[in-house]
């Protein structure tokens, strides 16, 4: 590529990232601990949330990673995290040493444990995996489906795809 192209190229991209920043009011999040965040907790992400410690909002789509997550509403995307909360279920990819969530969810679950409250369709890859209900996958050294399954409780895998 010459010089002219790189520019067009890198110009492109900024101005479609600017675009998008305007187009959404909180695109970006950055927060110490709640409640010291850019974003106040009642209000929705769509783009990044860093969370240094500790970050609470209702609803986050695009990337979330920091040591604690917290979503009250809907997760969309990628979230990774030492501890991540979801009151509302996910859509994407939940990574962390601890993943406690809520309602109904689609996507892949890794991490130490995986604890899902609600259903699950997807793989669950982690020590410890339980879902109360389970369209899906789970591999792990102990693997439990609250309702159906292949057994309620199985080491390595356990599965329902009902």
């Amino acid at each position: 590529m010459n010089f002219l192209t790189k520019t067009t190229t890198i110009s492109i991209i900024f101005i479609c990232l600017s675009a998008i920043s305007f187009a959404q009011q909180n695109a970006i999040q950055v927060s110490l601990v709640n409640p010291i965040q850019i974003v106040p907790e009642s209000q929705s992400i769509t783009g990044l949330r860093l969370n240094l410690i500790y970050g609470k909002n209702l609803n986050v789509t695009g990337f979330d990673i920091g040591l604690a997550n917290q979503t009250t509403g809907r997760q969309e995307g990628v979230q990774f995290g030492v501890v991540n909360l979801t009151d509302g279920g996910f859509t994407g990819w939940q990574d962390g040493f601890v993943n406690i969530t809520k309602g109904s969810s689609v996507g892949l679950q890794s991490g130490g444990v995986n604890y899902h409250q609600g259903h699950f369709n997807g793989l669950q890859i982690s020590v410890v995996n339980y879902a109360a209900t389970l369209k899906g996958l789970q591999i792990g050294l102990i693997n439990i489906i609250g309702e159906g399954g292949f057994l309620p409780v199985f080491p390595f895998f356990n599965f329902d795809f009902d």
